[in-house]
Parts: C-alpha cells; structure tokens; sequence
C-alpha cells in the first residue's frame, strides 16, 4: 500500500468526527431495512406463498442467485466509481442512488406472492446496496487517515451491530402484519445513501481528477483482479469470506431453527428473536467501539482476530450443546460480540493490504465481495447440510470454517 498518499490525508476532529458518525448511520440504516427482511418477513414470506417444507431450499436458492448478483455488482461498480469524474464527486452519485434503487426493490418484495418476481425484486435490491457499499467502503480508504479508519471501521460495525439487531426486532414485530414491515425497511435503506452524504463532510467535484483514457478494451482490462504483489490481499480476502461465512450460516436460519430444531411456534420464536436482538445489539455496540479504538492506538489489526474468532466459535457450539432457546440466546451473545469485535478493524485491516491506492474502489469492492460471498453463501452451506443430516451438523461446521478463517488471517504479513 502506497504510504505516502495515506501521509497526505489529513482531517480536523469535526470532520473526523462527521465521517465516523456518518459510517455508523450509513450501516445502521441500510442494515436495518435488509435485517427486517433477510432475517424474519423473507423467511416468512416464502413459508407463506411455497409452504414450510420448501420454503428452506426456496431460500437457499435465492440466497445463490443475491450472492452472484452481489459479487458481480459490487466489483463492477467498486471499479465504476474509480473511473467516475462527475461534479458531485467520484463515490456521490453512486451511493444516493443506490439507496433508492435498494429501497423501492426491497420493499417490493413484500407486494409478490410469486417466487420468481421475488427473486427478481431481491436480486434488484442487492445491487442497490452494492451501488452503496463499494463507493462507501472506497471513501474510507480516499479521505479518512490511517490513524482514524479502525475508530471508523468500528463505528461502521457498530451500525452493522445495531441496525441488524434493531432490523430484526423491528421483524419480529411484523412477523404477522408483514406488509408495514416491507414498507419500514424499504424507507430504511432508500435513505440510507442520501442521508449519509449528507452527513459527512461534502465531496469535492471529480472534474479535477485525471480523464480516464481508453475504450472498451481498457475499461474490460480494469477489473482484472490484483496478482502483483497481492499476497496479504488475497489471504484477508480468503479470511474475511470464511469468518462472515460460518456467522451467517446461523444468523440467517435464526427463525428456521427456533423453529424446526428447537421446536418453538411462531409467536415463542419471534420473541425470542426480539430478546436476541437486544442482548446482540449490546454487545455489539461495546465490541465494536472498544475494539476499534484500542487497534487504532495499538495499531494491531490481527489480535482482534483471533478474540472474534473464540467468541464467535463458542456461540455457535452452545444451540449445538444446549439445543434450547435460551443457547440461541448466548448464541447471540458470544457470537455477536465476536462478530462486532472483529467488524471494528475489518475494513481498516481491509486498507492496509491494498496492493494499490490508485485502485481502491475496484480492490475493496473485490474485498467487499468477501462479505457478499460470505452472507449469501454460509446460508446456501446451512440448508444443503439441513437436507443432508439436518441442523446438528451446521454449529460444528461454522466452527471449523471460523478457526479456517483466523490461519489465513494471521498469515498476513503486511500489518500486525
């Protein structure tokens, strides 16, 4: 990573202060809509229009096709925003678009009694949040100095925490009425670009920036993925996918498995999903902040790793042991604690291994597809072991791909 321009990148406290509490604005927010629906009224929803049985396999399908739609939408426009020379700025227009094509299709979702415009309108909304997140993440990296970006990462995190916690709860409560809660989180993420651009500080014009030259052979050539040099790029990119991976193969069949493993109603499940929101918002907020100001006054990144992935792993081994609401209540504990503790240096950590400044949207959109891979994937992972031996076998696996996840990280050598 070229130091030299992260040297020249300087800030007063109120702008420094406007950009970690935009970032935390910016996650709650566009979590909070999508957490109403991936987590409670989307799983709800199917067992509604296919029934119970297939409603499983119905979401894992469309938890493939979001995660090629993700993947592809955020390397593509991560790239896009580099090359962007508009008067409003390079990452601007991207993200206030984003909200509102994400917003209108998420809340869409809830108006289908068909699975396939379903799929559709889900896909349609991961692009919108992606035309959010690569720009975002891209910013970090251009206007926020390297001594600030873990404080900011975990203020981002801390949003991510609160508004998945405050989006489910938020579902629970609509989990009968479900039509108000299309609508609230549809309102949550079409803000949440508008609202964040407006927070930080103001995005100088990017007509100033050098012209991009070529045609289409060179705009082809750009998305080339990174090779010279990339090593600590790739393992923290193969360490992100893993460690997401294995949280999301539970955190996303919360519902399913208070109900079909544990074997609460609907009303006992949405309850304690309402608990498990609270207890994860908690400690999430507490994980992430201390987390993120201790590593930037450290400057230790993969320490935090290694905290995350203990706590994490007892999480998801307790519903395993226990098999009670009451573990997926420590679930929710542990497991949420790690994951906010390793989410406060995750995108700084995600910065230090840039193999090229130059190329930040391109290359953190690439890592941002890590996070993609990982939410989308891990609950693919969930109902084909479901199909094969049912839910005993998921908490075991998600451990063996979190402690996966911590070796590749600590292989990295270009930070501490």
């Amino acid at each position: 990573m070229d130091k030299t321009v992260d040297a020249q990148i300087k800030l007063g406290k109120k702008d420094g202060f406007r950009f970690t509490i935009s970032y935390f604005l910016f996650s709650l927010l566009w979590m909070a809509g999508l957490a109403i629906i991936a987590a409670v009224l989307l799983p709800q929803h199917l067992r509604n229009v296919v029934g119970a049985e297939g409603s499983t396999a119905v979401f894992g399908v469309l938890n493939a096709a979001t995660a090629i739609t993700s993947l592809l939408s955020n390397l593509i426009v991560g790239n896009l925003s580099d090359r962007t020379r508009s008067r409003f700025g390079q990452r601007t227009p991207w993200i206030v678009a984003g909200g509102v094509i994400g917003g209108v299709s998420l809340f869409a979702i809830g108006l289908f009694q068909n699975v396939w415009l379903i799929g559709v309108s889900y896909c349609i909304s991961m692009i919108g949040l992606n035309m959010m997140i690569a720009p975002a993440m891209a910013t970090l990296s251009d206007r926020v100095p390297e001594n600030l970006r873990a404080t900011t990462s975990a203020f981002y995190s801390a949003g991510t925490t609160v508004g998945t916690s405050l989006g489910t709860l938020i579902g629970a409560r609509f989990i009968t009425l479900q039509t108000p809660g299309f609508i609230t989180a549809g309102i949550l993420m079409g803000i949440a670009g508008i609202a964040t651009v407006i927070v930080w500080p103001h995005e100088r014009s990017a007509k100033s920036l050098p012209s991009v030259t070529g045609g289409v052979k060179e705009l082809l050539a750009s998305f080339r993925p990174p090779l010279k040099g990339a090593r600590d790029f790739w393992l923290a990119f193969t360490g992100r996918s893993l460690l997401i991976f294995s949280y999301y193969m539970i955190l996303n069949y919360q519902l399913y498995i208070l109900l079909s493993y544990i074997g609460q109603s609907e009303t006992a499940a949405a309850a304690t999903i309402s608990v498990m929101s609270i207890v994860t918002m908690v400690v999430g907020l507490v994980g992430s902040l201390v987390s993120g100001s201790l590593s930037d006054k450290f400057g230790r990144r993969k320490l935090p790793v290694n905290i995350a992935t203990l706590l994490m792993s007892i999480g998801f081994l307790l519903p395993w042991i226990m098999k009670s609401p009451f573990s997926m209540i420590l679930f929710a504990g542990f497991s949420g604690l790690g994951y906010a503790v390793y989410g406060a240096v995750d995108q700084a950590l995600n910065i230090d291994v840039l193999p090229n400044k130059n190329e930040s949207g391109k290359d953190l959109g690439i890592l941002n597809m890590a996070t993609t891979l990982g939410q989308t994937v891990g609950p693919i992972v969930t109902s084909i072991l479901v199909g094969f031996g049912g839910y005993n076998l998921v908490s075991p696996t998600a451990v063996v791909f979190s402690a996966l996840a911590m070796i590749f990280i600590q292989m990295i050598k270009s930070t501490k």
